[in-house]
């Protein structure tokens, strides 16, 4: 065998298709993921687009009832900006705020204020409780919403009355109100309010967006209920707030990390850790003193051998390899020279025997079998080498 000849392959080394078989399900897997991800992505961008924007005519847009409200009249406009939602506010205006919650409080108190003394309507669709006290003062959001979205509406207000059952459904309010017309009530709390407000304005709050989606506007007298709540002006602006609006947003109100997590992730992480903990104590739980067993199957001592020298070689650990290959040498050699095996690792009992069969002087001996560790591999294959000679010159006849 030349010099540049590449090392045969030992029984640990896996082979190309091996490897292919071992990985084969885990790449299968995650090629599966990817594709559902994307699949899922796809899907729901086409399905999700443009919701509640009265351009969209995607299933969960708004184009619908915008078409219909031109018919009778009212003119639409979009906006995206606080600051342009704000100045449209006017006694001949209905300011519908699609997404409330996404609005800084600071965005919010300024909405706020633009809309409280307009004298136009100003319609809330499924604010939270993170908005919904500063956009309507008095008003609460339940925790828990509605189960179902066709509901009755139980109230004095003409246009509910008019429109009958609808899909109301989502969050649920409670209100400090006395003149607020509370309707569409779900397990005794209302899921639409209109709140009176100074200089013949009010306040629409909507518990849920889909008596305005494209997909539910047929449905039940949805249709009806979102033409006079959006209707009773000759104008609609409709504002998208936008998450690249930095109107109104003053330094104290910016959020932190930590701000911006859900509230119970103290709670959700700390059950995460005792779960890890009791899990760790159940995997490392000892109950009694450890048992041999012997291997379900037979290993061929090659494997244990190479599997051993590529542990040593990992944790560069030629001290202990080196001490291995000397103690087993001397544990075979003590046999051959008369020595007992316990006595084996002493070298004023190994030394002299050795030294009286032509093998050597007794100071190579000792550096052989009892020297220090090498300091790098070739000196650990050139320790093998030299105490494999050895054994086989004490064992030559």
């Amino acid at each position: 065998m030349t010099a540049d000849a590449a090392p045969p392959a030992t029984s640990a080394s896996p082979t190309a298709r091996q490897l292919l078989t071992r990985t084969r399900g885990i790449v299968l897997a995650l090629v599966l993921l990817l594709a559902g991800a994307v699949a899922i992505a796809v899907v729901r961008s086409g399905e999700r687009h443009g919701a509640l924007d009265p351009r969209s005519t995607d299933p969960y847009g708004s184009r619908a009832v915008a078409a219909l409200l031109a018919d009778r009249g009212v003119d639409t406009r979009v906006v995206t900006t606080v600051g342009k939602a704000g100045d449209a506010a006017d006694a001949d205006t209905t300011l519908l705020v699609a997404v409330p919650d996404l609005l800084t409080p600071a965005q919010q108190s300024r909405l706020h204020a633009a809309t409280a003394a307009s004298g136009g309507r100003t319609v809330l669709v499924a604010p939270g409780s993170t908005s919904v006290e500063t956009l309507a003062p008095g008003v609460t959001a339940d925790p828990a919403t509605s189960f179902g979205s066709a509901l009755a509406p139980h109230c004095d207000l003409p246009a509910a009355d008019r429109a009958g059952t609808a899909d109301t459904g989502g969050i649920r309010y409670s209100t400090l109100h006395l003149d607020a017309d509370t309707c569409y009530p779900s397990r005794r709390l209302p899921t639409l309010l209109l709140l009176p407000s100074a200089g013949n304005g009010d306040t629409v709050v909507l518990g849920a967006p889909d008596i305005l989606y494209n997909n539910r506007l047929g449905k039940q007298g949805n249709a009806s209920l979102a033409l006079q709540l959006l209707g009773s002006r000759p104008h609609l602006v409709w504002f998208l707030p936008s998450l690249s609006d930095a109107g109104g947003t003053a330094a104290d109100d910016q959020k932190s990390f930590l701000d911006l997590l859900p509230s119970g992730w103290l709670w959700g992480t700390l059950q995460l850790f005792v779960a890890a903990a009791l899990a760790a104590l159940w995997r490392a739980r000892r109950l009694g003193p450890l048992v041999a067993e012997d291997l379900p199957v037979a290993v061929r001592a090659s494997e244990t051998v190479e599997g051993r020298a590529r542990l040593y070689r990992k944790a560069d650990a030629r001290d202990r390899a080196a001490a291995a290959l000397r103690s087993g040498t001397r544990t075979r050699l003590a046999p051959l020279v008369g020595v007992p095996v316990s006595r084996a690792h002493t070298p004023e009992a190994l030394l002299p025997a050795l030294s009286a069969h032509p093998h050597g002087d007794g100071q190579a001996l000792h550096s052989l079998l009892f020297g220090p560790p090498p300091g790098d591999d070739a000196a650990l294959i050139s320790l093998a080498d030299r105490l494999d000679a050895l054994e086989r010159e004490v064992r030559r006849p």
